[in-house]
C-alpha cells in the first residue's frame, strides 16, 4: 500500500468507524430500547468528537501535500481510543471488577409534569449491562473495537507520513 493509499484508509476509518459505532448504538437505543446511561453518553461524545474532527480533516485533504488533515485525524484517532477507554472503564464496573465512581443514573424529561415525568423515568444503571454477546456488553464492544481501529489509524498515518521521499515528515 503506498503513502496515499495509507493516507486515505487512515481518513476514511477514521470517519467511518466512529459513525458506524453511533449508529449501532442509536439502533440498539431507538430500536431495542436499550437506553444509554451516564457512561453511555461518555463513550457517545468521543466518537461524536471523532467524526467531527475526521469531517474537518476530509475538508482540508486537498490542500498543500494532502496531508493537511492528518493533525485532526490523529486527534479523531485520539477521540476514538479515549471512547474506547471509557468502555473498557464501563465494562470493569459491569462486570464488577471495580466501582463506578458515579451515582450513574439517567432521567428523559417530557413534555407535561416536569415532577411526573422526574418520578416516572426509568433508571438506568452503569453497573448492569443491558445487552450481551458471548458474555461481552456493548461498552465490552466498544473498547474491542475503538482502540485497535484507533491503533490502526496512527499507524496507517504513520505510514504514509513515513513514506516521503528523503526520510522527511510531509
Amino acid at each position: 500500500m503506498g503513502p496515499q493509499s495509507s493516507r486515505n484508509a487512515a481518513y476514511l476509518i477514521a470517519l467511518l468507524l466512529p459513525a458506524a459505532l453511533m449508529a449501532a448504538v442509536l439502533v440498539a437505543q431507538y430500536g431495542f430500547g436499550l437506553p444509554p446511561c451516564e457512561m453511555c453518553w461518555w463513550q457517545r461524545y468521543g466518537h461524536i468528537a471523532g467524526i467531527v474532527l475526521a469531517l474537518g480533516a476530509w475538508g482540508l485533504r486537498g490542500r498543500g501535500n494532502g496531508s493537511a488533515g492528518d493533525p485532526l485525524v490523529v486527534l479523531a484517532a485520539s477521540a476514538i481510543a479515549v471512547s474506547g477507554l471509557i468502555g473498557a472503564f464501563h465494562a470493569g464496573v459491569e462486570y464488577h471488577w471495580w466501582q463506578g465512581f458515579t451515582t450513574c443514573s439517567s432521567s428523559r424529561l417530557g413534555g407535561g409534569d416536569p415532577l411526573a415525568a422526574i418520578m416516572n423515568a426509568p433508571l438506568i444503571r452503569c453497573d448492569v449491562a443491558a445487552w450481551t454477546l458471548f458474555g461481552v456488553s456493548l461498552a465490552g464492544y466498544n473498547f474491542l473495537v475503538s482502540l485497535p481501529g484507533a491503533a490502526l489509524i496512527v499507524a496507517l498515518l504513520g505510514r504514509a507520513r513515513g513514506a516521503t521521499p528523503q526520510g522527511h515528515l510531509a
